[in-house]
Parts: structure tokens; C-alpha cells; sequence
């Protein structure tokens, strides 16, 4: 297959997700707290792939002046991802709407169908995290326009399966809606292997963290240039009352620090001074203030360095462009090097059950 051909089977193969986004590249930036700021998400958009604002716990007037900063430093699609938990949540999708925002991305939980009619009345269009089959099923039944399916693998808050084990069990299946792949993505080949699989898409975070556009600290940009996969560990719960969602970090002081954070305030509640929720609030919040020390501050001894196992494929400071560039590239090479691929390029449609055939003997070796 030559190099014209291997792009052209590449923009086939995620034609449906470049559609959905607005963009020349299926590629989502994560939504990262303090790092997926203007600059960073900007850059990502300007170079083709499609940039995602991290609320967070942003008030409503924060979330506009970073939607408006956005706005003036590119022209592209981008999207905002929102913690369905904030307590502001309905006015900061009054946010979205007043700045039209293309794209809301519902995270932290499962929205509901209200939250979802209220995105795509604002002219938006939505899409939430599925950890099943089964429930992303059930959130393309309430209205969400696409899904994104999270593994392991993944940097902060993180759930139990694997990046793989989800895709083989959702991608196949689930074809109403675009799906894109998110946790443990650093190279092109294992992009194209979703995309066989059935993906429309990706979402990549950790690899963007150390690009030159990005506002993160360079004492945590080095930490992640350093940095080898298995660095990069989850958090351990203490007591089952305690059901805190795993997060996936580097190692350093600030992980045991959070272990004793956890015995203190579960002491606090044996002992009567707070309630079962006041000290599940106070374990969340313990993250937020460590990662902004992180990066921010650049306290890379007891802040929270936030990473997907990814992170062992950083290995320096790069532009957005030469990122997406190098990913792309790596996608066209593992293409041209496939056999018989190329039989249904004629077609304007995918097909999907051809592509997993065709890709079946190497999908997961591609991962």
C-alpha cells in the first residue's frame, strides 16, 4: 500500500468521528484539569485535531472568560467537558450556550436525559462516558450523540477494565452512535487498531501534556518526560464506606500522603466531627488542591501528577502539530503495512464488519 493510499484508508477509517467533530483528524484532546486551558486546547484544534476546555470546578463567569479566551486564539471546533456533579452544572450549560460551544462532553458520572435535552437545545452537540455496553446503549437512548469509553489505563479518576477489554466489548456492538477510544493511547498504530476495531476515533491526554502550548509546569513536564508506565499508579482505597474513585498519578510523597488523608478524615468520622459525605467530599477534594500545586505551582513532590500509563511515551517537549504529525504518521505507516486492506477504499462508506475481518489478526497485537 502506498502513502497516498495507507492516508486515504486512515481518513476512511475515521471519517464518521472527523465528521461528527467538525475536524481533519479524529483525535479529541483529554479534558485535563489546568492543563486543557485555552492555550493547550487552541493548539490542539488550530493543528487539526479537535481541542476539549476541562471545566472542572469552574464557576459559570471563569468557564465564559475560558470559552471567549479560547475563541480568540483559534477559529476551529473545540468542546467543553463538564463534571455532571457541579453544582452549577445547569448554569454553566447556560454558559455553553450563550458562547455557542459546539460540543459538550458530560463527565463524572452518568447525565440525564433533561441534562442531555438541555445540551442539544442549546444548539450543542452531546456526549457522555460509557464504562458497558449496556449503558452506553442507554445513554445513546437518552440522547447522547456520541460516547466516549475510558479504560484503566488512563491519567486521574479512572474506573476498573482495561482500554482493550472495553473496546472488544463495545465497539463491535455498539453502532448507533460514534464512539471514540480514550486511556493508554501514545502511538498511531494502536489508533488505527481502535479504528479497525470499530472506533471513530480517539481521545489522547497524557501525551499532550509535555507539548510546547501547554501552561503545566515545567518541573511537572520533566516529571512526565522521566517518567517510565508503570510509574504511573492508582490510588488505593482504605475502607470500603469509603468507595473513592480510583486516580491514576506518579508515585511521590503526595500519593502517601494522600493515604494518610484518607485514615485522618475516616478517623474524623469514626470519631462523630464530620458525616459519612462530608468526608467522601473532603477525599475528593484533596486531588483538585494537589494538582493545581502540581501544575501550577510545580510542587512535583506532594502534588498530584495526574498521568496515564501512556506517560512512558513521552519522552520530550513537542509542538501540538509535531504531535498529531508523529501520531498520524505512525497511524499510515502500520496501514501501508497491512495486506488486503485496501479492497474497500472505493467505497465513501466504511464497512465496518469488513474491517474487523480484515483486522482481526492484528488488532490487539497493534495495542
Amino acid at each position: 500500500m502506498t502513502e497516498t493510499t495507507a492516508r486515504a484508508r486512515l481518513d476512511q477509517l475515521w471519517a464518521r468521528g472527523c465528521a461528527f467533530l467538525g475536524t481533519r483528524t479524529a483525535v479529541m484532546g483529554g479534558a485535563m484539569s489546568w492543563v486543557s486551558e485555552r492555550h493547550l486546547v487552541a493548539a490542539i484544534s488550530n493543528a487539526g485535531g479537535f481541542g476539549v476546555l476541562a471545566c472542572g470546578s469552574m464557576p459559570p463567569d471563569a468557564l465564559a472568560a475560558e470559552i471567549a479566551g479560547t475563541k480568540a486564539l483559534t477559529d476551529k471546533p473545540f468542546g467543553v467537558n463538564l463534571i455532571n456533579m457541579h453544582p452549577a452544572l445547569d448554569r454553566l450549560l447556560d454558559v455553553c450556550r450563550e458562547q455557542a460551544v459546539g460540543h459538550v462532553v458530560i463527565a463524572g458520572g452518568f447525565p440525564s436525559s433533561a441534562t442531555l435535552a438541555r445540551i442539544k437545545d442549546g444548539g450543542a452537540k452531546a456526549m457522555a462516558f460509557a464504562p458497558t455496553l449496556a449503558s452506553g446503549r442507554r445513554m445513546v437512548k437518552l440522547g447522547a450523540d456520541a460516547l466516549v469509553i475510558e479504560g484503566t489505563e488512563a491519567g486521574g479518576h479512572i474506573g476498573p477494565v482495561s482500554t482493550t477489554v472495553l473496546a472488544q466489548e463495545i465497539l463491535p456492538d455498539l453502532r448507533e452512535a460514534p464512539v471514540f477510544v480514550a486511556g493508554g493511547i501514545g502511538r498511531g498504530e494502536a489508533i488505527v487498531a481502535y479504528l479497525e476495531l470499530g472506533a471513530s476515533g480517539v481521545q489522547v491526554g497524557t501525551r499532550f501534556v509535555c507539548a510546547t502550548e501547554s501552561i503545566a509546569h515545567p518541573n511537572f513536564k520533566k516529571s512526565f518526560i522521566r517518567a517510565s508506565a508503570r510509574d504511573a499508579q492508582a490510588s488505593v482505597q482504605l475502607d470500603p464506606r469509603f468507595p473513592v474513585i480510583p486516580v491514576r498519578a506518579l508515585a511521590n510523597a503526595g500519593s502517601a500522603a494522600f493515604l494518610e488523608f484518607q485514615r485522618t478524615v475516616i478517623a474524623r468520622v469514626d470519631g462523630g466531627e464530620l458525616t459519612r459525605d462530608e468526608g467522601l467530599l473532603e477525599i475528593e477534594h484533596f486531588w483538585a488542591g494537589a494538582l493545581r500545586r502540581a501544575v501550577i505551582d510545580g510542587d512535583v513532590e506532594f502534588g498530584s501528577l495526574m498521568a496515564g500509563q501512556s506517560v512512558g511515551l513521552v519522552t520530550r517537549e513537542q509542538p501540538v502539530a509535531d504531535i498529531l504529525a508523529e501520531l498520524i504518521a505512525q497511524a499510515e505507516t502500520a496501514l501501508a503495512g497491512r495486506h488486503g486492506v485496501g479492497a474497500s477504499l472505493n467505497s465513501s462508506v466504511p464497512d465496518r464488519a469488513a474491517d474487523r475481518v480484515a483486522a482481526s489478526p492484528s488488532v490487539l497485537g497493534a495495542v
